[in-house]
């Protein structure tokens, strides 16, 4: 059911970007500085953080204020949540973006549900924050949302009458899981009116790729790139030749990344023992990244991928070596520029470090952190285009 509601005009929220840089850092700050006691229960730092010791960090200031709190505090002390806060802390003063702690909690959520798209009973769709509010990102195919009417920059303002435009991305998706079976009623602000959609939980079907033809076209969508990912794809292509497919469409778009494993499988379609990427790092040297030998079915096969600023990390190396060796037409906007290589660690109380291990350059050397892929034929997809459902992107890639 979709209506319409009555309510007071609904304006932009702006976000002052130095308030939330100070912010971050005060946090950051405290959770380094108050929450270890090196002497009494952070002597195992070092394996949380892959040193063999703590020789090189002096931790003794830290420990003279916990001291101080432990012995005037006028409250109750969470050790635990000192030592999680510390640790969050530490890594947050790295300054990097993507090298992240997650507690357990955390650690299962992520695994799940950004690595593998396990999200459970759920409306189906992919969000984050855009301009001071959490926006629909993604419409997940055959899906609760999708048949709702839900659109992609769809603001969310309430769940079951309650307003969450202040919450997280991590709150709202919390809210909107549930039971299958259950109905939940998502009031969306769109062009600034609220909207109303009621809809009934599903298991959520959350495929990292399928396809679609459009004559002797295949259009490919990658979402994600997970273990199966390649093999998913490469499936797909074994199909082609039956079906007369002569070209093909690799939809990029919104793909945050995923395994760079995945990225090299799906690679190897077109490319047949080549190097897709130079991985360069401190600490473990230099490394050349190849596809294996004998998949390339699809080679000589005509393709167009398309991409924008949301396409990043793992897609980005596919689209960059695609272009680096002349095996496809980049179409889009250009790529977010995520040119670095997390590794993960688990830790030994359940959670896991994220950690930035090495940058990765394109085959041709080029480099695409902060930079991103800049498309061959550059088409805009606007708001407007979104919400009324025209793709110029689609139909430039289909018309080459």
């Amino acid at each position: 059911m979709v209506k319409e509601v009555d309510n007071p005009e609904w304006k932009e929220k702006k976000v002052s970007l130095g308030n939330a840089i100070i912010i971050g850092a005060v946090l950051a700050f405290i959770g380094l500085f108050v929450g270890i006691n090196f002497n009494n229960w952070f002597g195992t730092v070092g394996v949380y953080f892959g040193g063999t010791g703590s020789g090189s960090l002096d931790f003794s200031s830290l420990d003279e204020v916990y001291n101080k709190i432990s012995s005037s505090y006028n409250g109750e002390i969470d050790k635990n949540a000192l030592v999680e806060g510390a640790k969050s802390g530490m890594v947050d003063a790295l300054g990097d973006v993507y090298t992240v702690y997650m507690d357990a909690e955390e650690k299962n959520e992520y695994t799940n549900s950004v690595l593998h798209g396990n999200v459970g009973a759920g409306i189906g769709v992919e969000f984050g924050l855009r301009d001071g509010y959490v926006k629909v990102l993604r419409i997940l195919p055959d899906n609760p949302a999708l048949r709702a009417g839900i659109m992609i920059g769809d603001i969310f303002y309430k769940i079951d009458g309650e307003e969450v435009y202040t919450w997280s991305s991590s709150e709202i998706g919390k809210e909107l899981r549930g039971e299958a079976g259950t109905e939940v009623t998502v009031t969306m602000v769109r062009d600034g009116k609220p909207i109303d959609f009621t809809m009934k939980r599903e298991e959520i079907n959350n495929v990292s790729a399928y396809v679609k033809y459009d004559g002797d076209t295949a259009i490919v969508t990658v979402l994600r790139f997970d273990n199966d990912t390649g093999t998913k794809v490469q499936e797909m292509a074994n199909e082609f030749a039956s079906k007369g497919v002569k070209k093909v469409i690799l939809d990029l778009r919104g793909n945050g990344g995923g395994y760079v494993s995945a990225a090299q499988d799906l690679l190897s379609l077109w490319l047949d023992n080549q190097v897709v990427l130079l991985q360069k790092s401190a600490h473990f040297g230099e490394e050349n990244v190849s596809t294996p030998s004998g998949k390339a079915i699809l080679k000589d096969m005509k393709t167009v991928v398309l991409v924008n600023g949301s396409t990043a990390s793992a897609s980005e190396i596919v689209a960059a070596a695609l272009k680096d060796y002349g095996k496809a037409t980049i179409v889009g906007t250009t790529t977010y520029g995520k040119g670095v290589v997390q590794k993960m660690y688990d830790l030994s109380n359940g959670g896991m470090l994220k950690v930035t291990v090495a940058e990765w350059m394109s085959p041709k050397n080029n480099s695409i952190n902060n930079k991103g892929v800049e498309p061959d034929v550059e088409v805009e997809r606007s708001s407007e285009d979104i919400n009324k459902m025209r793709d110029p992107q689609m139909d430039k890639a289909k018309s080459l």
